[in-house]
């Protein structure tokens, strides 16, 4: 059995686990809970987002962060994938609200031309 790994996400106090080769990002929508995203490979920043404790790896070489933002504690949750118990700050985290229902069908109108 993989291991998995607890993740505190602050400000808002969310928690969830992250199996061991799971992205931070994959993980927290697994668990209901929506972190910015947008191209999902490491090279938009969309999801970027400071790690206060904890420790994570990288599927691929070199993410879009500088040698600075890795050494002040900034990941990116869509390649980041934990190898202890993590605690960031992600100030726009939510828990996913369940789906609006669908709008009722709307009867086609007007002849095609």
């Amino acid at each position: 059995m993989s291991a998995s790994y607890p993740v505190l996400v602050q400000p808002a106090g969310l928690r969830f686990d992250a199996p061991a080769g799971t992205s931070v990002l994959l993980a927290a929508q697994a668990a209901g809970i929506k972190l910015p995203s947008s191209c999902r490979n490491g090279t938009c920043r969309a999801c970027m987002c400071l790690m206060l404790e904890g420790e994570v790896v990288y599927g691929i070489e070199w993410p879009g962060l500088s040698r600075d933002e890795k050494e002040e504690g900034w990941i990116l949750p869509c390649v980041a994938q934990p190898v202890s118990a993590l605690e960031i700050q992600a100030p726009l985290a939510a828990p996913i609200e369940a789906a609006a229902p669908a709008p009722p069908p709307r009867p086609l109108t007007g002849a095609r031309r």
